[in-house]
């Protein structure tokens, strides 16, 4: 092989190599040029050391050998390991409290360049939160308010968290431990409230026992006092309706004297007569009846005036 020959495969060789070279470099810028972040995952950018920007889900591309992804974040929702903390109520008794809190990584750079430990910084800021908002509570409220104490605690760790670029989602304060004597002074007090409440309601018993008895009464004398009003006033109605009889019957005897004259009236006083007698025989007190000797001539005359005002 001549030497012209082998300069030639030797050239060829080198072209072949710096080809191969080429390709593989435009490989390498490829590889760290192109990035395809996760859903779950944002990555933080670098350039030289300083932050440069947040990738976020899905195909993003950088600068080759001048920017590198520092970090790579999780964006999915936490939880810290539960933990337990001593407080003290506004009545001055001292409980502990199992809690937990949940959160998110909203602003990746700040969670980085801000902050160490995330989870620990959250663990005590979270103790003295907890702490003052257990303060203001008794303890009953305390074991009857858990919600309205969560979200108390959300909103003020959400503020120290902000900086961080932290999103609190939610606390849990998931027990209230008490020590055996508070509970028996517990037991104690919902014993004495349990009597109080039962003397109450016996109280409330005999006070409603007596106003119904009461009200029986009134309803009792006021359909009395209405009874005697309708007997009133039906005895008043038969009295009016008495005396118009009356009248009407002095009314027709006024007229039948003044048409027949007296006998209209000896007519009148032989009927009187005559029905005087007969209530008397009538009467279960009778036992002997002494009849006038004129009777038959007061019936006889009787007959004849009536026959005499029936002509009339």
């Amino acid at each position: 092989m001549s030497d012209s020959d082998i300069g030639g495969f030797i050239a060829w060789n080198l072209g072949n190599i710096i080809a191969i070279l080429l390709f593989l470099f435009v490989l390498i810028l490829i590889y760290k040029g192109i990035n395809i972040v996760p859903q779950s995952r944002v990555y933080v950018v670098e350039r030289f050391g300083k932050y440069t920007k947040t990738l976020q889900a899905g195909l993003n591309f950088i600068i080759p050998f001048l920017d590198s992804v520092a970090h790579k974040i999780s964006i999915l929702e936490r939880q810290l390991p539960e933990f337990r903390i001593s407080v003290i109520t506004k009545d001055n008794v001292e409980v502990t409290l199992e809690s937990t809190v949940f959160y998110r990584i909203m602003d990746a750079a700040a969670s980085v360049y801000r902050i160490q430990e995330i989870d620990r910084a959250l663990h005590t800021a979270s103790e003295s939160i907890i702490r003052s908002a257990a303060g203001k509570l008794e303890l009953d409220d305390l074991q009857s308010s858990r919600e309205s104490m969560s979200e108390e605690i959300a909103q003020n760790l959400q503020d120290a968290a902000k900086v961080w670029g932290i999103d609190i989602t939610r606390t849990e304060i998931t027990d209230v431990v008490v020590d055996e004597q508070t509970k028996d002074s517990q037991r104690q007090q919902l014993n004495a409230e349990r009597e109080r409440r039962a003397a109450i309601a016996r109280a409330e018993g005999e006070k409603r026992s007596v106003e119904l008895a009461a009200e029986a009464r009134l309803f009792e004398a006021q359909r009395h006092a209405e009874a005697i009003r309708v007997t009133a006033d039906a005895e008043a109605y038969a009295v009016k309706v008495k005396a118009e009889a009356d009248a009407d019957q002095t009314r027709v005897v006024a007229a039948a004297i003044a048409d027949n004259g007296q006998p209209a009236i000896d007519y009148e006083i032989l009927k009187r007569q005559v029905s005087a007698l007969t209530t008397v025989g009538a009467s279960d007190s009778t036992k002997t009846l002494i009849m006038p000797t004129n009777v038959s001539a007061v019936l006889g005359s009787l007959s004849v005036i009536a026959e005499s005002l029936k002509k009339t």
